[in-house]
């Protein structure tokens, strides 16, 4: 049990932190949390004329004076916490289990009002911010990331694919294969975008997959033209010979 010279130690101890505390807020403004946003704290009016690396710079930096802010205002919460106890003779005393909390963890977290098994700070989070995702390797932590290449789903490739075509930092020199052109300029750029073998481009079937019908086009000259240069009949190699007939000429 705490003597009364004990708790008056800690009564002025915890007033004295309470009083560092409310100044250190006041002075600073709650980290220039009173701006209404960071542009006021630099003395910016918009963000238009401003480089993507200040800004983030300054994003940084907002970010950081919200978790002090947080940080002070829970601290100052806990001091008032103490000093109610005190008032009611709760001090010393865990919330949790009522038993006796020992002068050594008062002496040391004069804050406390929880006995060390129930304290609700000794969890440990593992959570990280999300900005740490940058961080990861951008493909593979999604569902398809990584399967072969046979596996036409959307994937995070796919969405990089999106993007990458409005233009990169890139340009052809920065790229194993040579290029024609900068709209070529991201990975594996000349794949098909919304079907998967070239003849989709001009091939239309029924419902159940029957009466084929050609419909000439660019693509389908393109597909003709590229066969002819390469002397085969399909982009996987001539037909058997009982499919080869009905498509050569006498």
């Amino acid at each position: 049990m705490l003597t009364k010279e004990q708790l008056s130690t800690f009564r002025s101890q915890l007033i004295k932190a309470k009083k560092d505390v409310e100044e250190q807020l006041k002075e600073g403004d709650h980290f220039d949390l009173e701006q209404g946003h960071f542009h006021e704290s630099v003395g910016e009016l918009s963000s238009y004329d401003n480089h993507p690396g200040d800004e983030a710079t300054e994003l940084y930096e907002r970010e950081k004076d919200i978790a002090l802010n947080e940080h002070m205002e829970k601290e100052l919460k806990d001091i008032n916490h103490a000093l109610t106890a005190i008032d009611e003779g709760t001090y010393g005393v865990c919330e949790t289990c009522g038993k006796e909390i020992p002068f050594d963890r008062l002496d040391a977290i004069p804050t406390t009002t929880y006995c060390k098994e129930h304290s609700p700070t000794q969890i440990v989070s593992h959570n990280r911010p999300i900005e740490e995702g940058v961080l990861m390797s951008p493909f593979g932590k999604f569902e398809f990331d990584g399967e072969p290449d046979e596996v036409e789903a959307y994937d995070a490739e796919d969405s990089w694919q999106d993007v990458a075509r409005y233009g990169t930092s890139e340009t052809p020199a920065d790229l194993t294969d040579s290029v024609d052109h900068y709209n070529e300029t991201y990975i594996e750029s000349d794949d098909q975008v919304g079907y998967v073998e070239e003849y989709e481009n001009f091939v239309g079937t029924d419902i159940e997959g029957k009466e084929i019908i050609v419909f000439p086009n660019n693509q389908h000259e393109k597909y003709e033209d590229d066969l002819d240069e390469e002397g085969i009949m399909t982009m996987f190699g001539d037909l058997p010979p009982y499919e080869k007939d009905p498509y050569t000429e006498d």
